[in-house]
């Protein structure tokens, strides 16, 4: 969605991709991104054959070895603080080549997590949580208990995706707010070159090979490894492009497949940032509207609170407010306002931090910021930007140039002010990737049939690309939800809870055209 040439750019060129704060695209649930040990070297990478288990499942993928299994450590609970371990959860690894056409190459190495069904299995059921660029393994290290219902039946299991976290994560000098502070204004173009040139430092091996297509090749090497003939999914958001890709080239492996906060990856740069600036602007305002039915202390009607809203935003690229020794910069104020707008459970924080904010203290809209942006505890960041920059970057051969970002931004100010770009320093720009178109192209025919979740009122993932998802599988079958928030499946929504859950543990779609009620 938003942020300046660096995060403007990144959401506004990934959209999905911002799934939000966490890169977690789940419902009202909030998963802050953190990040423990990597695994295998300092860079996730190794030399020569596979580091796994010898043994290779049934319908294995060629060089897919078993994944050997032991109490997490090194994760990071919702606090920000180290978690205690938990032996419900189980991690391990698995070796993939780096470069799919070297396949016999050097190898990275994919961090995953699992917790084991707690009744009768019959398989496991892969998440992808969004991004691109959030952490799998620390998002189901959190949110596991929220999908327990799946729980019985499956293993629930999650991975961070190539490029991301303990799987060679993309890293770029460390450094994240101090580029946040840099591309908001004069000198943009230069603070990018930089980061540019640390992220090809610290991780240019790895870049050319962290679009989504290579990382639906990771999925079905995992699914062999797990034992599965065929891929059970559940993705969110940007995992929802994950496994339309999937189901593009794997049909025939596709098993149950969910995707809520659905994305269609096929348009153009400008028209994905109109649309999802739209869909932020519809979201603010409902905001708006249901804060002056509660009592808001942003103003009397929606109009009022939409201007206190967008003055106090637009006056921080010249006035930023010191927050202890930090500073609530214009970037880190558009993403602590449209970060609480991803769910409407978290509405009342939006109020809340402006309010506190107008008043002189930023620190709760800054802390909304930082789960966004994956900043720790102890003020290091995960790689949720660098990530997501670097994949969103792999999977298009767009480049616009200053003069159509420019173009693109005017338009976004007429539509919602608030994530419009300080600068016009395009998506991508000066990236040492060409990327490519792969990842745009979804066709599942021969797939299983597939359930797509939309909510009329997501933010991130409007409901029309729901729609036209749904058009472009050729095998799904639509399920609308119609009320707000990014991600319908933890919504509160029973109606949407239970036609999930019926598919997945039993196979059974829904009617055609099914619609589930606000909660």
């Amino acid at each position: 969605m938003k942020k300046t040439a660096l995060v403007s750019a990144l959401c506004l060129t990934a959209l999905a991709g911002c799934a939000g704060p966490t890169g977690a695209a789940t419902g009202s649930t909030t998963a802050r991104t953190t990040a423990g040990a990597s695994t295998g070297t300092s860079t996730g990478i190794s030399a020569g054959s596979s580091a796994g288990a010898s043994a290779t499942a049934p319908g294995a993928a060629q060089g897919s070895g078993a994944i050997a299994w032991k109490t997490c450590t090194g994760l990071t609970g919702p606090d920000g603080k180290p978690a205690a371990a938990d032996p419900a959860l189980q991690c391990g690894t698995l070796a993939v080549p780096l470069d799919y056409s070297r396949p016999g190459g050097e190898r990275i190495n994919l961090a995953l997590i699992r917790v084991k069904a707690t009744g009768d299995r019959i398989g496991s059921l892969v998440f992808n949580f969004g991004g691109p660029g959030g952490s799998g393994v620390d998002t189901l290290a959190m949110a596991a208990r929220a999908f327990a219902a799946l729980g019985t039946r499956y293993d629930l299991v999650s991975f961070d995706p190539r490029g991301v976290e303990r799987s060679a994560g993309v890293r770029c000098g460390g450094d994240v707010e101090t580029i946040l502070a840099a591309v908001d204004g004069a000198g943009g173009d230069k603070a990018i070159r930089k980061y540019v040139a640390a992220c090809e430092k610290d991780s240019g091996k790895v870049l050319p090979h962290v679009g989504t297509v290579d990382a639906a090749r990771d999925m079905d090497r995992i699914r062999a490894a797990l034992g599965d003939a065929k891929l059970n999914y559940f993705g969110l958001s940007y995992g929802t492009q994950l496994g339309a890709v999937y189901a593009t080239h794997f049909p025939k492996n596709t098993g149950r497949f969910v995707l809520d906060a659905a994305y269609d990856p096929s348009g153009t740069f400008a028209d994905r940032a109109v649309i999802q600036a739209t869909g932020f602007a519809t979201s603010f305002a409902a905001f708006a509207k249901d804060c002056v039915a509660q009592g808001c202390d942003l103003g009397q009607d929606p109009a009022a609170v939409k201007k206190t809203v967008e003055t106090f935003v637009d006056g921080l690229r010249d006035k930023p407010l010191k927050v202890g020794k930090r500073t609530l910069t214009h970037a880190l104020g558009q993403l602590g306002v449209i970060t609480p707008l991803y769910a409407k459970a978290t509405w009342p924080a939006l109020e809340q931090a402006v309010a506190a904010a107008v008043k002189g203290d930023g620190a709760m809209l800054l802390a909304l910021a930082d789960t966004y942006t994956g900043r720790r505890a102890d003020g290091t960041y995960a790689t949720m930007l660098t990530s997501m920059q670097a994949i969103s970057c792999a999977d298009t051969s767009e480049r616009p140039t200053p003069a159509q970002a420019a173009a693109v931004n005017r338009k976004i100010k007429k539509i919602f002010p608030v994530p419009a770009m300080s600068g016009t320093v395009p998506p991508c720009a000066h990236w040492p990737v060409p990327g490519d178109n792969r990842a745009k192209r979804i066709d599942a025919t021969g797939s299983a049939p597939i359930m797509v979740v939309g909510a009329k009122g997501d933010p991130a993932t409007p409901y029309r690309w729901a729609v036209s998802l749904t058009a472009r599988l050729k095998t799904g079958t639509l399920l609308t939800y119609e009320g707000e928030g990014h991600g319908a499946y933890l919504s509160g929504s029973a109606c949407v809870a239970q036609h999930v859950n019926t598919y997945l543990l039993t196979g059974k779609l829904p009617a055609r055209d099914t619609t589930c009620p606000a909660a």
